[in-house]
């Protein structure tokens, strides 16, 4: 069947469950829980290729806010590659989020490719692996975040994000088996982080937080929510050189790595505060 036979539409929430598969396939290792939150941000932006009744390509265009887009869960399917059928459906969550500033975290030998669609290098990330347990850890300046906090999530973290995303974050503070903490300072939030169980370990993302000392503490305590051994991950921006300290001090080494870039100017965000992005899939 040739590719003009190829038909796009959006996924439904079952079918992002196979697109969390194939990534998990393709070594990404998603969260358990992933696919909720990851609807609850945008129903509509999670794009399915298929061929007769065969699924052969996945994306994900998420519409955040009226000025922003991201572009994730760009998969073929092994045996449908090098025939045209991915750079269709990336035409088509392209042209979904035209007209907004689009940002991608992609793997750095693909780069090239990104430039021709009009991307452009912010920075790079580095996927971090350690190791989750310890002592259970008592800092009074931390608390797990409930209903009543999310009005100042959504405060705290509009600076490290180009557009609103609250329809997601409410999702994901609130995902089965996460551990979501805060740090309080003089009776405000001063950072906040989220561990949640993987297919291999765990993952701590977003790591936020006002100086490297609150966010070394609150690192701390979420290690200790994770199973004792278990493989831990998190997500460093590489400009951050305080993140970058953060995973070394506690002995992680670089296991991946994707390059940050958008399509028109790179947005302003409190770099020397993010310690651990939220996701490589939806920014």
């Amino acid at each position: 069947m040739p590719i003009a036979d190829t038909t796009i539409r959006a996924m439904t929430r079952s079918e992002l469950d196979l697109a969390v598969q194939w990534a998990a396939d393709e070594g990404w290792n998603p969260g358990l829980h992933d696919a909720d939150a990851f609807f609850a941000a945008d129903p509509e932006g999670f794009l399915i290729e298929r061929l007769g009744d065969e699924p052969v390509a996945v994306i994900s265009a998420v519409r955040y806010g009226e000025r922003f887009g991201f572009i994730g869960f760009y998969i073929v399917k092994p045996g449908f590659r090098g025939q045209g059928m991915g750079l269709k459906i990336w035409q088509a969550a392209m042209a979904r989020l035209a007209g907004r500033n689009i940002g991608l975290d992609g793997v750095v030998d693909q780069q090239p490719n990104y430039r021709k669609s009009g991307f452009r290098l912010a920075w790079n990330n580095a996927r971090f692996q350690g190791v989750g347990g310890g002592a259970a850890l008592a800092d009074p300046d931390v608390h797990g975040l409930g209903d009543g906090d999310l009005a100042a999530v959504l405060v705290y973290d509009r600076p490290f994000f180009p557009d609103d995303r609250s329809a997601f974050l409410r999702a994901w503070l609130a995902m089965p088996g996460a551990v979501s903490l805060g740090i309080w300072q003089g009776g405000k939030l001063a950072g906040y982080g989220v561990l949640r169980p993987c297919r291999t370990g765990y993952k701590i993302g977003p790591l936020f937080a006002d100086t490297p000392a609150l966010a070394a503490r609150l690192f701390a305590v979420l290690q200790a929510g994770a199973a004792q051994g278990a493989p831990l991950f998190l997500d460093v921006p590489m400009n951050n050189p305080d993140a970058v300290a953060l995973a070394q001090q506690h002995e992680m080494q670089v296991v991946f790595e994707t390059a940050r870039m958008y399509t028109l100017e790179t947005p302003a965000m409190p770099q020397e505060r993010l310690f651990g992005v939220t996701s490589f899939e939806l920014g």
